[in-house]
């Protein structure tokens, strides 16, 4: 395999990478600092910092007060020098929100889809909102990740199919890549849940997790070796179809919530054993439809303290945490969406108890620690890992 010589050029270009990253995740930092976590000489570092402030890349932020000399600048990553874009898009609303290169988020909206079907025009509408909100135009944004429900095809970036987003068909990826004309990426959104988990919540670093969506839907996100998996044909997760013993068998795949476990614990599942139990929503809730509010049942019954009620909704989750834990042995498993985050700590702690009781791999379940929309939250993730490699990667 041939291999790139080690010229000046690109040495000052890994050194320059480091230093960026560095004083993303650790900065600002003074050029002594940064000399002595990389391992460069101050004089190294001085040119480096050089390089990075003349491409506005990096500023002085401030000093650090020293001995009997001058006060130290340190420096930071400027934080305009690039922004992007993630979505959340579900069939009653689209949220998208705009973050610079250091991540933080600097505008977030909302829009109501109703009554339109065209893609293209709901997301550059929405786009233009969040842009105009941040107050930048869309011509600095550096990425842009797109979250929804949904298989989407591995090899295209299309989404292969939806049942709740019938618009969203092979080809959208390409119109919404010319007219906006900024690099474009659909994922599935529990795939992006399990990003913004690594990210900032209960899986923190961790590398073999996976993230268990419960609510109106199932899904997983499967994080193997610190890299998302998303099977051959980009199904991985679509743990709703599993199989379980005493439900039905769907007779027609392209019938949406008619998969076994889909039936065992999706939205009317909840909604008949709360019923069943004696629970109500609570005041306020809406009906229980595509977004609506299933989780209001879980939150009263744990604010009610409905042992029966918590305990059997675990039980019939643990059917699908067991399967999945025997075949991957993740070691960590997630609660997340509007069921899973309702449940909190009380359904997590009863789903691992569950768990044990028949399983040999017995891992640790805990409740999703993401706050805000967790899936926009990891579409900003992902559109930050590729704006930063696009910046950091072209730094001489």
């Amino acid at each position: 395999m041939p291999t790139r010589p080690g010229t000046p050029r690109l040495l000052r270009q890994l050194n320059d990478r480091a230093a960026l990253e560095l004083l993303l995740s650790s900065g600002p930092l003074t050029r002594a600092e940064l000399g002595e976590y990389t391992g460069l000489s101050k004089v190294t570092a001085g040119q480096l910092l050089s390089r990075l402030e003349e491409r506005d890349l990096v500023t002085v932020v401030g000093e650090q007060a020293g001995g009997r000399g001058p006060n130290a600048a340190l420096y930071g990553v400027v934080p305009s020098c690039a922004y992007v874009v993630g979505l959340d898009v579900l069939p009653d609303r689209i949220s998208a929100g705009v973050a610079d290169i250091t991540g933080t988020i600097v505008a977030e909206v909302s829009a109501d889809p109703s009554g339109h079907d065209d893609p293209v025009r709901l997301v550059r509408s929405a786009v233009s909102q969040a842009c105009e909100s941040a107050g930048i135009g869309v011509d600095r944004l550096r990425a842009f990740v797109i979250g929804t429900r949904g298989v989407v095809d591995p090899g295209t970036g299309d989404v292969r199919f939806s049942f709740d987003l019938p618009s969203w068909h092979n080809g959208v990826l390409a119109e919404l890549r010319r007219d906006l004309g900024v690099p474009v990426t659909i994922e599935n959104d529990v795939n992006l849940a399990a990003l913004a988990e690594r990210a900032y919540g209960a899986a923190l670093g961790v590398d073999d997790f996976v993230l268990v969506w419960a609510g109106v839907g199932q899904g997983l996100g499967v994080m193997l070796g610190g890299r998302l998996h998303r099977g051959f044909t980009g199904g991985a997760g679509e743990i709703g179809w599993l199989p379980v013993p005493g439900e039905p068998l769907p007779t027609d795949v392209s019938e949406p919530q008619s998969g076994s476990f889909q039936r065992l614990v999706g939205g009317d599942a909840v909604t008949g054993l709360a019923n069943a139990h004696g629970i109500g929503p609570g005041p306020g809730s809406e009906p229980v439809v595509d977004g609506g509010s299933v989780g209001d049942y879980v939150r009263t019954a744990v604010t009610e303290g409905a042992e029966a009620f918590l305990d059997e909704l675990a039980g019939r989750l643990a059917v699908g945490v067991a399967a999945v834990a025997v075949v991957l042995d993740p070691g960590l498993i997630v609660l997340s969406g509007d069921v899973g985050r309702a449940g909190g700590d009380a359904l997590a702690a009863r789903v691992q108890d569950a768990v044990a009781r028949f399983c040999p791999s017995q891992p640790r379940v805990v409740v999703s620690r993401v706050r805000g929309n967790p899936v926009l939250r990891g579409a900003l993730v992902s559109a930050l890992q590729q704006a930063r490699e696009q910046v950091f990667s072209d730094t001489i």
